[in-house]
């Protein structure tokens, strides 16, 4: 199987493609086919029992990160298309669902961080990476950062639409919902497969940079006013959750459902807001007991 567009890609006459297949245990590969789709070279069995969860190819380069129990990030040597070869890899804790270049020696990733257990590992907060891949035996992580708790999430780590970044203003942007563990509740430790209840959605605004590596400028939400609703209701299926993220000139704009508000790039000061139509389903679970019912969800138009 191939796991999205970025497993792909064609370079110098040639189609690249990175696969895990799955028989008694799962394995790894990369194939090189030339324009008539005639294999000329490959590169088989890469970290067996793990699958892959992102993957990027950036000219004679390509970067693979599998993952059962820690994140192995592999950088591939593809100069020779008819032999590809395993440069060196790095392992570090967590995965990345989402590789982005920041140049051509450095690259960010979206995922979750784990924590390992027996046999397997549960996942954690949301988890940006940054990584040094100029010694290509040797790939480093120069820096991360971890939000929130077991139970957070990004549409980043299933839509690369949702990630915003400019190398040039150093400027990173990406929704999220958070969710927090109350350690009170675990007065024995709070144990890694505890989820965290959700607290807070919109974007987290980072500046990055190679000097001084992923900093956090501020954060913007559109959820002013919980209502009457439960917050978890509101959190999980609001139309005031930011999905999007884009600038023009020295303007940033956030951008939800029911709202786009714009917020100066320099200093992430309010500047307007412009509400929209839109329309709301309160699932019956979240309702008053006296008004629940047979009530059926909107139509998908």
């Amino acid at each position: 199987m191939v796991l999205n567009q970025f497993s792909m890609d064609e370079y110098n006459g040639y189609f690249r493609v990175a696969t895990t297949t799955q028989e008694r245990t799962s394995r790894n590969h990369i194939y090189i086919l030339d324009m008539d789709l005639n294999t000329v070279g490959s590169l088989e069995d890469l970290a067996p029992g793990e699958t892959i969860y992102s993957a990027r190819f950036m000219g004679e380069k390509g970067y693979l990160v599998t993952f059962k129990q820690v994140d192995p990030l592999f950088v591939i040597d593809l100069s020779d298309p008819r032999y590809p070869e395993e440069l060196g890899y790095l392992k570090v804790t967590g995965y990345s669902d989402y590789l982005h270049p920041y140049d051509e020696n450095h690259l960010i990733g979206i995922g979750k961080e784990t924590t390992e257990e027996g046999e397997f590992a549960w996942y954690q907060g949301v988890k940006i990476s940054l990584f040094d891949v100029s010694d290509v035996n040797n790939p480093r992580e120069i820096d991360k950062e971890i939000i929130g708790h077991r139970g957070t999430d990004s549409p980043v780590l299933w839509d690369h639409k949702a990630f915003l970044f400019d190398k040039s203003k150093n400027l990173m942007v990406i929704p999220v919902l958070v969710a927090e563990i109350d350690e009170s509740e675990y007065p024995y430790g709070v144990p890694a497969w505890a989820y965290g209840e959700p607290v807070w959605q919109g974007t987290y605004v980072f500046h990055v940079s190679l000097d001084t590596g992923i900093g956090l400028d501020g954060r913007i939400t559109h959820i002013e006013n919980l209502g009457d609703l439960e917050e978890d209701y509101y959190y999980y299926y609001s139309p005031f959750s930011v999905e999007r993220s884009l600038y023009i000139d020295d303007v940033l704009y956030t951008i939800s459902q029911a709202k786009i508000k714009m917020n100066s790039l320099e200093n992430l000061d309010y500047i307007n807001e412009v509400e929209l139509p839109y329309s709301t389903w309160t699932p019956p679970d979240y309702l008053p007991e006296e008004s629940r019912g047979d009530e059926e969800p909107p139509p998908d138009s």
